[in-house]
């Protein structure tokens, strides 16, 4: 399917982060698009109404005609949507967002970025070696960055950078979204369990990446952390005329609170983002970038302007040597990672962690026991659950107890109100150097930024 052959397309469950994006990046090429929700939250719901895009809110089977090139169907909408089942009963073609960009993406070499964490600051830091170095790509991310107008782009450019997501492609295609795009290099930055409420064994999890690895082509080339040891495992697997390209961390120095990656022909390269995670996210970039014609001159002069992809590891605020940070930490592993990345580039000062368990398999009492040991670099540890997230769909709701056996430490605090939590963050001030905010959630209503400014006042 052509792009410039496409003239209308709706979107069922257009609220998505990736799905209201591409409803823009399409309509950015002129084409008709329409599309419905339930609910459509921010940031979503004011980027489509300055598009001029007015979605439906509720189903409208009107909306569903036999002039649509396509219909795509987000992993929100159920099987038995009532536009699906019209959609069905015209003969449409329909999509899940990755198969609608598969289809768009053809004729283009295709890299796709994989793995339980790093997968955005991998794909945001190519994007930003590839743009610095004037090169032509189309791409999809699941982070907003600087530079960008929107975290998808579909045009004529022979390259696209997609990050590939294990999670769901739709109800009417639950596979992960990372098989369905057919990757020519794919990257794998790390494998820990996640997603429990899908896959709800560690194996079945695992088999994901395993089955991505495998779908590498001949001649195409599979890039992966041999720091991690099941990215280790899967990656290095024999598969016929794949090339295989492992990496670890790169070498770097802190001083002052600043890294710099030390490298053999460039010097000593100041980078703004730190932690072993990255150092390996950048090496990770390195090698994709590499293969797409990149220079190091040009890798490295573009790594050290590379400020990080949005709610990862982001300064939200800094004043006479306090710091405050705001991170995605949607999973143990995340956590894990960046508590250790803060407690080894701030080594004056303790440290306070305020972690939101959100998701599905966070709030589960048997997940959550991948949380032990998780904060013990946190000198000040805060645990809160949204009231609203208290219950999840097994019936089982967690408590204080539960929380403080889990993550295996007596320092841990638990909050369920939001106020309380506020207040607890604003009596470290004087004795906290370095606070951060770590969740996929919102923390309730607290404003982060308001908090963070009067955390370093």
């Amino acid at each position: 399917m052509e792009i410039n052959h496409i003239k209308q397309v709706h979107f069922i469950a257009i609220g998505g982060s990736v799905m209201h994006n591409l409803a823009l990046a399409l309509q950015k090429r002129n084409i008709k698009v329409t599309g419905s929700d339930d609910e459509i939250y921010e940031p979503a719901a004011g980027k489509l109404k300055s598009a001029g895009l007015n979605p439906s809110i509720g189903w409208d089977v009107n909306l569903i005609k036999q002039d649509l090139d396509a219909v795509i169907l987000g992993m929100h909408a159920k099987d038995d949507n009532p536009e699906l089942k019209k959609a069905q009963e015209l003969g449409l073609p329909i999509f899940s967002f990755p198969e609608f960009v598969r289809e768009l993406s053809a004729n283009k070499q295709r890299v796709v970025v994989g793995g339980s964490h790093g997968k955005s600051t991998i794909t945001a830091m190519i994007m930003h070696v590839l743009k610095s170095a004037g090169k032509s790509f189309d791409y999809l991310v699941g982070a907003e960055l600087e530079d960008f107008e929107l975290t998808v782009q579909i045009s004529d450019a022979p390259i696209i950078i997609i990050e590939g997501d294990e999670y769901l492609a739709s109800k009417l295609d639950p596979q992960p979204k990372f098989l369905k795009y057919d990757h020519h290099i794919g990257v794998i930055s790390g494998i820990k369990w996640d997603h429990k409420n899908v896959f709800s064994t560690f194996e079945e999890y695992t088999k994901q990446f395993d089955l991505f690895a495998d779908k590498t082509p001949k001649a195409g080339s599979l890039i992966y952390c041999e720091e991690d040891n099941l990215a280790n495992i899967v990656g290095a697997k024999d598969r016929e005329d794949v090339r295989k390209l492992p990496y670890a961390s790169h070498d770097s120095e802190i001083k002052d609170g600043i890294t710099y990656l030390k490298t053999k022909d460039h010097g000593k390269v100041q980078i703004s983002i730190f932690g072993r995670h990255n150092l390996q996210n950048i090496n990770a970039a390195h090698e994709v970038c590499n293969i797409l014609g990149i220079t190091d001159d040009k890798f490295y002069e573009a790594i050290s302007t590379f400020k990080g992809a949005k709610n990862r590891l982001e300064l939200l605020a800094e004043n006479d040597g306090v710091k405050v940070y705001k991170d995605y930490a949607h999973a143990p592993s995340k956590l894990r990672a960046t508590v250790n990345a803060l407690h080894h580039q701030f080594k004056a000062g303790k440290i306070c962690i305020a972690y939101e368990l959100h998701t599905f398999s966070s709030l589960d009492k048997d997940f959550i026991q991948e949380y032990k040991d998780t904060l013990k670099h946190a000198d000040v540890a805060f645990i809160y659950i949204n009231p609203k997230n208290l219950k999840v769909e097994s019936g089982t709701a967690l408590n204080e107890n539960d929380v403080k056996t889990a993550f295996g430490q007596s320092n841990v605090q638990f909050f369920d109100d939001v106020k309380e939590l506020e207040e607890a963050l604003i009596e470290q001030k004087g004795q906290v150097k370095t606070f951060a905010f770590l969740s996929s959630g919102h923390f309730g209503e607290l404003n982060l930024k308001e908090t963070a400014q009067t955390l370093v006042q």
